[in-house]
């Protein structure tokens, strides 16, 4: 019986930690390039019983064992970077990345970081920055009597200053990429950072082979379906039921045994 508690105890906690994660989803739903997240699941060690394939007489053997699962546990919190929606924004300074890539940011602490969402704007040294104020890499600088900013679906960036009708150029937007984008460190802020797992960052110019193009006057919308969400939170909690029942079942046929003894 004590078994049968401790099992349905770690299915709460699994189940615990995927409404959490479901609520997160939710939560970003309106987030700029915010990329869902899933929990993966694995079950735990074995209480192995009576070993497969032993032997059950001279000359034959078991067919089966006995093997006892002891619960479950949250291995993982997977990011899935599908393609999120596009909305026209008609602000210059708002980019989206259409395919594979990240944009590079710099913090404070000179660390690169990197991120999907485009909503940039302009410091007060025309610098081209994130909402958070950090730098955005490479460095882009619009000139105060700047009249119209253009970014080309290849990541060059045009500007008319003054009264010259043509245009100058500003440099040109790299954008990273990794081998195991799922394997980024979350930082917040809609940051990622790399780590071991993501493997290092490869830079490359947008519309480039293995790169994606990008998109002026536009926002890449969180790829999160609500519909989907509140799916898998209906099925979160019909699991917490069911687990808090196998709770109930257990302690009262603990109770049973007692009153009988």
């Amino acid at each position: 019986m004590q078994q049968a508690l401790f099992i349905a105890k770690t299915g709460l906690e699994a189940q615990q930690n995927r409404l959490g994660v479901i609520s997160n989803n939710l939560a970003n739903v309106n987030t700029s390039g915010f990329k869902r997240d899933r929990v993966v699941f694995e079950d735990l060690i074995y209480q192995n019983l009576r070993q497969v394939g032993a032997n059950s007489s001279q000359d034959t053997l078991l067919p089966s064992g006995t093997q006892l699962g002891t619960g479950v546990r949250t291995v993982a919190t997977e990011k899935l970077f599908s393609q999120g929606g596009m909305i026209q924004t008609n602000n210059n300074l708002d980019l989206a990345i259409q395919g594979r890539g990240f944009f590079q940011v710099l913090m404070p602490n000179g660390d690169l970081t990197y991120t999907r969402d485009g909503t940039f704007q302009i410091n007060s040294s025309g610098e081209l920055v994130t909402a958070s104020g950090y730098l955005v890499q490479p460095t882009i600088t619009v000139p105060n009597n700047a009249t119209s900013v253009t970014v080309g679906v290849d990541g060059v960036v045009t500007a008319v200053a003054g009264g010259d009708p043509t245009p100058q150029t500003l440099g040109t937007m790299l954008l990273a990429d990794f081998v195991n984008p799922a394997g980024l460190q979350q930082v917040g802020q809609n940051l990622f950072k790399e780590s071991p797992s993501s493997g290092a960052a490869q830079t490359g110019t947008p519309g480039s082979t293995g790169y994606g193009s990008l998109a002026q006057g536009t926002l890449e919308t969180s790829n999160v379906n609500v519909v989907e969400e509140l799916v898998s939170m209906i099925e979160a909690q019909r699991a917490y039921e069911m687990n808090s029942k196998a709770i109930e079942t257990a302690d009262s046929m603990l109770q049973f045994v007692n009153q009988t003894l």
